[in-house]
């Protein structure tokens, strides 16, 4: 059974000698790292999924209504999928200094807001893509999110009038299979695996999981996961505290 810690300052206590003897790491985290810099998630009490809109935000995310409803997308997506405000936290900051230590193999990450990069990470596997490259669909332009937010309605391509579309993935859409692919070798390759901030139950992110091989697996999430019987070590903390060493 694994040990679970639930004092931050304990748990960084052991996630720093456990990353200290470990020859490689990687890191696979998901939207419990930014909501720690105010950015909100999903699934948690006052997540997305608990306000109210004229439509649920899994359909406003969905490749369809993208489609069908463009101007409401974009509206959705400018008020609520683009926060430029939110600044990293202790735990982006470690993951880049321990990449910056040649400890850090690869972050793999289903955040969309570019804040492990604006952290100092370099070697950063985006699953879900980011608001901060935003494609034109008919020449291949990329515009940034500020670009975004300065615009109404439905924006179009300055260079040649054409859709924009967010880089990111929508529901009804795959993932990109080369960042896909180079996440389960990453994950694979690793002797510690660290798994922050996700429940692990968004398909098929979650199943990168499984190609882990190596010798310590440690979750910390405020909340249980599906894959906690399996992990060595477990911290139900705050994970900005828990990277705070």
């Amino acid at each position: 059974m694994a040990r679970t810690i639930t004092d931050p300052t304990e748990a960084a206590q052991e996630l720093a000698s456990r990353v200290n003897k470990a020859g490689s790491v990687v890191f696979f985290g998901g939207a419990g790292v930014s909501t720690a810099s105010g950015i909100p998630d999903f699934r948690s009490e006052d997540g997305l999924y608990h306000q109210h809109f004229d439509y649920p935000p899994e359909t406003m995310l969905s490749h369809s209504f993208y489609v069908s409803h463009t101007k409401e997308f974009y509206k959705f997506y400018r008020e609520r999928m683009i926060c430029l405000t939110a600044k990293p936290n202790r735990a982006h900051y470690k993951l880049a200094e321990l990449e910056d230590e040649g400890k850090l193999m690869a972050v793999v990450t289903q955040n969309i807001d570019g804040l492990h990069q604006m952290a100092g990470s370099r070697r950063v596997l985006e699953l879900h893509g980011s608001v901060h490259r935003n494609i034109c669909q008919r020449c291949g332009a990329v515009q940034s999110a500020e670009w975004v937010l300065s615009t109404t309605g439905v924006p179009r391509c300055p260079e040649c009038g054409g859709p924009i579309k967010p880089d990111v993935v929508l529901y009804e859409e795959s993932l990109d299979q080369d960042v896909l692919l180079a996440s389960a070798r990453a994950i694979a390759s690793c002797d510690l695996l660290i798994i922050g901030g996700t429940s692990l139950v968004v398909y098929p992110a979650a199943g990168l999981v499984r190609y882990f091989q190596g010798n310590d697996l440690v979750i910390c999430n405020l909340q249980p996961t599906p894959q906690d019987g399996a992990a060595d070590l477990v911290c139900a903390c705050d994970i900005a505290k828990a990277f705070d060493w």
